[in-house]
């Protein structure tokens, strides 16, 4: 396969994790790579919510397989981290759902083994800034990508795209929090995926002149969703990472709950602070 376009290159940006807790229960979401530049030093790291690892004993951590500077489809290395909980660090403030781990003491056993790994990582550059944020509508088309309900490609173990709409504008903080909400199916396994404005082509712009090219920003990462109780009552929750989750008493309705990028930073910034890491060895 050869990756040439932003959607193409966004399938690598993802890993699958698989989380198992002490009773042995098992559950599963989505990470994605994160890399920032500090003091002229790049730290690249696995960004998931808090819920996505929280009480885990075991974890697997599924990377796709490269060759050169080409990912090798169908090939994938899996990670088996005991002690899975103790490798994150999480946001400084308890309800940001936001965690991050180094990836760099993750990749090093693995390239002792002579595998290579492929991957795409984001980057504070494509994260609107202030006057970006501006020019942005109240509805904004999105992509997410991750691995709802467990699902990915068995085969050529890629994750799953969908899409959605903003339901909250990116210019306000939702209910005064660092998140806005978006109309999606956001389900199991959706946990930790990180969320795209994404428009290719021809594009409105918001004040109505129409552009081509391509609209894209990083904007967040899903953590939670609206439910929809029998006595009518509407409730969020973190998204679930076990597919039985729900219980049948509560429905979902489409609403997707997410941090907004700049918590991912805050995370990665507050890591880095306090643990110290190794940088990118490339």
């Amino acid at each position: 396969m050869e990756i040439v376009t932003l959607a193409e290159n966004l399938l690598f940006t993802t890993v699958r994790i698989e989380t198992e807790s002490e009773k042995g229960n098992r559950a599963s979401g989505t990470g994605f790579i994160f890399e920032h530049t500090i003091n002229d030093l790049q730290y690249p790291f696995i960004v998931t919510n808090k819920h996505v690892v929280a009480d885990s004993k075991k974890g697997k951590i599924y990377f796709i397989r490269g060759e050169g500077d080409k990912p090798k489809i169908g090939s994938a290395h899996q990670l088996n981290i005991d002690d899975f909980t103790d490798i994150w660090h999480g946001h400084p403030e308890d309800d940001v759902d936001v965690t991050v781990t180094p990836l760099v003491p993750l990749l090093e056993p693995i390239k002792k083994k002579g595998v290579e790994i492929f991957y795409r990582s984001l980057s504070p550059q494509f994260i609107p800034t202030p006057d970006q944020i501006k020019e942005l509508d109240a509805l904004e088309d999105i992509i997410f990508v991750g691995y709802p309900n467990g699902l990915w490609d068995e085969v050529n173990f890629t994750p799953i795209m969908r899409r959605g709409i903003t339901a909250t504008p990116l210019a306000l903080d939702y209910e005064g929090k660092k998140k806005f909400l978006i109309d999606a199916s956001v389900f199991g396994g959706s946990s930790g995926s990180p969320v795209f404005v994404y428009q290719s082509g021809a594009y409105a712009t918001k004040g109505g002149a129409t552009k081509i090219g391509t609209k894209f920003f990083f904007v967040g990462i899903v953590a939670s969703v609206y439910y929809k109780t029998d006595a009518n009552e509407i409730i969020v929750a973190p998204a679930p990472t076990q597919q039985n989750f729900v219980a049948i008493d509560k429905e979902m309705i489409d609403l997707g709950v997410v941090l907004k990028a700049e918590t991912v930073v805050a995370t990665f910034e507050a890591a880095v602070a306090k643990i110290g890491v190794k940088q990118n060895p490339d």
